[in-house]
């Protein structure tokens, strides 16, 4: 029997700086992905925030709004001059359009 000669699979110097670099760069594009991914989850985070504050002081300003056009109403204006004991005297009204 003859003896099957064993050949050595030998990497160049070459081929092994690009296989490293070739590692090097999938490490390094994942460890970019991760970072980047959780930059734009924080800033998503930050424009919901913004977003319920908005809301939330809109809401505010409808019920100040609600309050202040009860308070300036008619009757309101009314009873409160009834309270301090003045008189409501219609002439004295004067009615300016825009």
């Amino acid at each position: 029997m003859a003896k099957k000669q064993v050949r050595k699979v030998r990497i160049t110097k070459g081929e092994r700086l690009l296989y490293i670099t070739a590692v090097l760069c999938f490490s390094l594009t994942i460890l970019l992905k991760i970072f980047c991914g959780a930059g734009t989850q924080h800033l998503s985070m930050s424009v919901e925030k913004v977003r319920y504050e908005i809301n939330d002081q809109e809401k505010r300003n409808e019920s100040l709004t609600m309050q202040v056009n009860e308070l300036t109403a008619f009757d309101k204006i009314k009873d409160v001059v009834k309270d301090m004991g003045l008189a409501y005297n219609n002439d004295n009204i004067i009615v300016i359009d825009d």
